[in-house]
């Protein structure tokens, strides 16, 4: 008679998940309502709870506010890497305009991967609070503390 053998399952990667602007707890559930979109409104609406854990999405009120630091990080990340891949490609002298010609480029580049990354750092603040739970479909998410509903979604 063979027994029940419980095989875990695979813990879901934490950078894929948080590329993938996935919920911190479960990592399997969208944070956003609709795809990338160019416009903003539509690009950052999110549901109050995560669609598969119930994880809550705004743990507090302003909660987001951080993200700021994290799209500015992210961005002159962005920045250095363009201008680095910019140096290599095409090069970059004092005694031309490849100087101007770089900065436009990565005008054009910041500007097109804007919307991706304000939702990147929505998901990656989200994983600075909100830790993967292994038993997210047997235990309830933690309640927030400062969570006053007449509050919420101003």
């Amino acid at each position: 008679m063979k027994e029940d053998i419980k095989v875990p399952l695979p813990v879901p990667n934490y950078l894929l998940s948080t590329l993938e602007t996935k919920c911190a707890r479960c990592r399997k559930g969208k944070m956003f309502k609709n795809g990338i979109s160019i416009s903003l409104k539509r690009n950052m609406e999110m549901p109050d709870n995560c669609p598969v854990c119930s994880q809550p999405l705004e743990i507090e009120v302003g909660f987001y506010y951080g993200t700021g630091y994290v799209s500015y990080a992210l961005t002159v990340a962005l920045s250095v890497a363009v201008f680095v891949a910019y140096w290599v490609l095409i090069g970059i002298s004092i005694n031309d305009n490849s100087l101007y010609y770089y900065l436009g480029v990565n005008i054009v580049v910041l500007i097109l991967s804007m919307p991706y990354i304000m939702r990147l750092s929505r998901s990656l603040w989200l994983s600075f609070f909100v830790k993967y739970d292994p038993q997210w479909q047997v235990t309830d998410p933690e309640k927030p503390e400062r969570n006053i509903e007449g509050q919420m979604k101003n």
